[in-house]
């Protein structure tokens, strides 16, 4: 079973919030995990990359790789605990997303990646669609995927090996149903959006751009 230690740091630094929340993808979910709180605390961020490097540490890796933006803190932490743990240098590389929206390398990167064994980290997984875009960076790179490694997994039946199309593990798991804006109980009942966490801002002015 997946460890509570993830869990317990992002309450620590009051990052589990509870409400009526807009994620990345679009959907609407009761109870918002801001990374942002997280990142801050560089005590407790680097235990976090230290949970993440003790959960792969079993694994043959050479190259950490995260999505932009706060895949960035979390792989470089990882790879030094990773170093630390295995006596040799692990590195950390990021991809950065393209006009399309998709996680690619840039700056040379995928050069460090091309031959290399890549474990790829995450902080959230509601979907999976931005972690999946960086497991096809790191094949087109010529990189091969040891794991795909979250701090939260927030949907155990749609975010899974199977779907991911690699192996897949979290420290954590927190159920969070999510929902389509027209099939959203929380709009039904009119509870507010929050507009300070998440993509709740967006979302009421592209609501209200289309009355």
């Amino acid at each position: 079973m997946p460890d509570n230690a993830a869990l317990e740091l992002l309450r620590k630094t009051k990052a589990v919030l509870d409400g009526h929340f807009v994620g990345t993808s679009g959907r609407h979910i009761p109870t918002y995990i801001n990374k942002d709180a997280l990142y801050p605390h560089t005590a407790e961020t680097s235990q976090m990359g230290e949970l993440l490097a003790k959960a792969n540490q079993h694994l043959d890796v050479d190259v950490v790789v995260g999505p932009s933006v706060g895949g960035i803190i979390l792989s470089t932490w990882t790879a030094y605990h990773l170093s630390k743990l295995k006596g040799r240098e692990v590195l950390s590389v990021y991809t950065e997303k393209n006009e399309s929206s998709e996680q690619i390398f840039k700056r040379g990167y995928d050069k460090l990646v091309a031959g290399k064994k890549v474990l790829l980290v995450e902080d959230l997984t509601t979907t999976g669609g931005s972690i999946k875009s960086v497991v096809s960076s790191v094949r087109a790179a010529g990189g091969e995927v040891a794991n795909v490694c979250v701090m939260v997994n927030k949907d155990t039946k749609r975010v899974t090996t199977e779907s991911m199309g690699a192996p897949f593990s979290s420290l954590a798991v927190l159920e969070t149903p999510s929902y389509e804006a027209e099939e959203c109980p929380l709009c039904r009942d009119g509870v507010p959006v929050n507009t300070e966490v998440g993509h709740g801002k967006k979302f009421l002015a592209a609501k209200g751009a289309a009355k």
